[in-house]
């Protein structure tokens, strides 16, 4: 099933580049110290939180049609 040119294999593959992602900047917060720096970590950990459930849910809608 495609949606354009993506299909849930893509999709299948992004979804786990970005719980990758998630897992290093994880290990990462865990080492900064100083505000800045962990408000930047707890920024990027959100982008890509909201990227994995944008990227599920369009998984779901695809494997739905």
């Amino acid at each position: 099933m495609t949606n354009g040119s993506q299909t849930i294999e893509d999709i299948n593959e992004r979804i786990a580049t970005v719980r990758e992602n998630l897992r290093q900047l994880v290990e990462q917060a865990a080492a900064y110290s100083g505000a800045a720096d962990e408000e930047l970590a707890s920024q990027r950990i959100s982008d890509q939180e909201a990227e994995l459930e944008r990227l599920e849910q369009l998984r779901d809608a695809m494997s739905k049609s």
